[in-house]
């Protein structure tokens, strides 16, 4: 039985449409990345200039991308089956490959693991499920009370109801929002020197 504070949530999330981040995010312009048999994601910084860079692992291998553009930087079709998902060791990590063939990312998604679910500088990512089993991600500027209108301080950026939710956060940097499903990846970038609060950037 859902109290009248539960019942109001609940008609408020199915109530909204799907809408785009605002300013400062945007979408990376290969946002949408088709990935077969998704199982996980993972962020780690370019060994040269400090940027975001995303792991994904697959039934299909691993695949290191740029946060920033989508653009895929190295691919292993066959990753050795020993590492080949992080559920082989305890911190749910993958050996990394091209720039990052020398560490180890840590990977969320099917296995466990999270990403960040804030920033530095007050955005906060949520993910409700309102329509059980499927998901729907929110982004807020109000620590995710989702108080105000929904457009103004919260937005509902993605719903996840053809694929199943594998992964949704922030690098750490705060600079990458990533939402990861069973069958794509979908990002969207702020630039690195951006240090407006989230109602400043939206004003």
């Amino acid at each position: 039985m859902l109290s009248d504070y539960q019942q109001r949530l609940h008609e408020q999330f199915l109530s909204v449409p799907v809408i785009s981040p605002p300013a400062p995010w945007r979408p990376v312009p290969d946002r949408y990345i088709p990935i077969s048999g998704l199982l996980g994601i993972g962020f780690a910084p370019d060994l040269d200039d400090g940027s975001d860079l995303v792991m994904v692992v697959s039934t299909g291998g691993h695949g290191l991308f740029d946060a920033g553009t989508g653009e895929k930087i190295a691919r292993d079709r066959n990753p050795d089956p020993d590492g080949s998902t992080p559920d082989a060791v305890p911190d749910l990590s993958c050996p990394g490959l091209g720039p990052l063939s020398a560490t180890r990312v840590h990977i969320a998604g099917l296995f466990g693991g999270g990403l960040h679910s804030t920033t530095q500088d007050g955005w906060t990512l949520a993910v409700v499920s309102p329509e059980w089993p499927h998901d729907r991600v929110l982004l807020s500027t109000d620590g995710g009370m989702h108080n105000g209108p929904h457009g103004e301080s919260w937005w509902h950026i993605l719903d996840s109801d053809c694929s199943e939710l594998r992964a949704a956060g922030f690098s750490p940097s705060g600079c990458t929002l990533a939402v990861a499903t069973s069958s794509d990846l979908t990002l969207w970038t702020r630039p690195p020197h951006d240090t407006a609060t989230p109602g400043e950037a939206g004003a």
